[in-house]
């Protein structure tokens, strides 16, 4: 079957045309501003991309055109597929139909940590030898990319997103994936430009319970009153809580290792240089998922003592002169609050941490999670927020205002450049800078590395 993939260039729909090329098919694909390292990914792979919407792409004769979330009405292509008529589904609903419904899915679901944990997952069936099929929004250095597909294999982690499927199907895409290991991480609001309420995302996860068989396994934290409402509305699936005496939970003192705990007993450690409450929780979970396919706790610890981390995820860009600058795509209060924590518990009294933070998501673009920057930003020692007044990423809330509780720890700039500058100025020796956003922040990263280098002189 030959399918044509409009927006493939996102994360999702570019790993779903490396599956569907891996599943015997013909791939091609179009987006706006084709752009890599997506781009780059997929045409190493051998899969045509087309740059625009142009309705001239016709001519393909595909035998399906496949639709990510980021087209609308109005799209040229997408109109003239409507106009006559032909085939077309959402990634999701192919991606179920077609890959997923012959898989054990191990699906992990919640507002934070779906990317960390679905890689944790998956690298621990890869480290012990189970070679996971998965579709996972982000790269996991220990796995090397972001989508595979062997269909010889039976197992296959999925970051479940919450996220419309498409312009003609506004169920979350999970609703279309059917897993049989759920993980359910946390459930907040986010996504204001979609669900008007944390209760509408609360019914999105209720639909994606209702298909899990009465076979399966949910997994869950002891402590969270929206999965407690989304779960009372019915389930029929066994339900495994994190962090309670008589199952799964885990302890750590400060730098120690990770210690994984079941029924009481003791069953291994994790020794990792990853920080924060969040990512002993994620592993967690990923453990108690790992072990409903037949993983021991034991071994799934040896593998995640070897787990490298994620991309985008407190990663390292460079230290100058001591002064360590990291990436991390924090971008709601909960998990901008966890970050920081989670680095404030691992440095010493003289060491501060910088926070440079993009409200670029259309929940933060749209204000409703404004009122809690403050708070979540309490472990830096200073904030500098890029408030950008005009473009797609204009924010529709006053920065200044927000940030006043703040006093002199903030600084809301509207320039990027002088947003470098200041945080170049700013900085000093043991400084830990962390760069906050869901998108590439303009390249703000190199800009402050190249400004350290300028004004401290070369490493020593």
């Amino acid at each position: 079957m030959h399918i044509h993939i409009l927006g493939i260039c996102g994360t999702f729909m570019g790993g779903l045309a490396l599956i569907a090329r891996a599943a015997g098919h013909t791939v091609t694909g179009c987006d706006a501003g084709v752009y890599p390292p997506m781009s780059t990914q997929l045409q190493e792979q051998g899969i045509d991309l087309i740059e625009g919407y142009g309705v001239e792409q016709l001519e393909l004769k595909p035998d399906l055109f496949v639709i990510g979330n980021v087209v609308s009405r109005g799209n040229p292509l997408m109109e003239a597929i409507l106009d006559q008529g032909l085939a077309y589904t959402s990634g999701p609903q192919w991606l179920g139909e077609n890959v997923l419904a012959h898989q054990h899915v191990l699906a992990v679901a919640g507002t934070h940590g779906k990317t960390s944990t679905s890689s944790m997952l998956a690298w621990i069936l890869e480290h012990n030898g189970l070679k996971p099929n998965f579709l996972i929004g982000g790269v996991a250095p220990d796995l090397g990319v972001s989508a595979r597909f062997d269909k010889n294999q039976p197992l296959f982690v999925i970051e479940a997103d919450e996220y419309d499927t498409a312009f003609f199907d506004k169920r979350s895409k999970f609703v279309h994936y059917r897993p049989r290991t759920a993980i359910l991480n946390n459930l907040e609001f986010d996504h204001a430009d979609i669900f008007a309420d944390l209760s509408a995302i609360e019914t999105q996860f209720h639909h994606l319970v209702r298909t899990i068989a009465s076979t399966g396994l949910i997994i869950r934290p002891a402590q969270a009153p929206a999965l407690d409402r989304a779960l009372a509305r019915g389930c029929w699936t066994q339900v495994e809580r994190l962090e309670s005496p008589t199952g799964w939970y885990s302890e750590q003192s400060n730098a120690d290792p990770v210690s994984i705990f079941f029924d009481g007993k003791k069953q291994g450690e994790i020794h990792w240089h990853l920080s924060g409450e969040h990512n002993r929780l994620n592993a967690l979970a990923a453990i108690a998922a790992a072990h409903h396919v037949g993983i021991e706790p034991s071994d799934s610890c040896a593998a995640l003592s070897q787990f490298q981390g994620i991309k985008r995820r407190m990663e390292l860009r460079g230290t100058i002169h001591q002064i360590r600058v990291y990436d991390d795509f924090a971008h709601h209060p909960t998990a901008i609050a966890l970050t920081l924590e989670g680095l404030a518990k691992q440095i010493t009294p003289n060491e501060r941490i910088i926070a440079v933070l993009e409200p670029r998501s259309n929940t933060m673009k749209l204000g409703a999670m404004a009122a809690r920057l403050p708070e979540s930003l309490a472990c830096a020692d200073h904030t500098f927020c890029y408030s950008e007044n005009q473009g797609k990423h204009a924010l529709n809330w006053d920065a200044q205002a927000t940030f006043a509780p703040l006093g002199d720890k903030a600084s809301v700039i509207n320039d990027l450049n002088a947003l470098a500058a200041a945080v170049i100025e700013k900085a000093q020796p043991h400084d830990h800078i962390v760069i906050m956003s869901n998108g590439s922040f303009g390249g703000v990263h190199e800009k402050i590395l190249q400004g350290l280098t300028q004004r401290f002189g070369a490493n020593p």
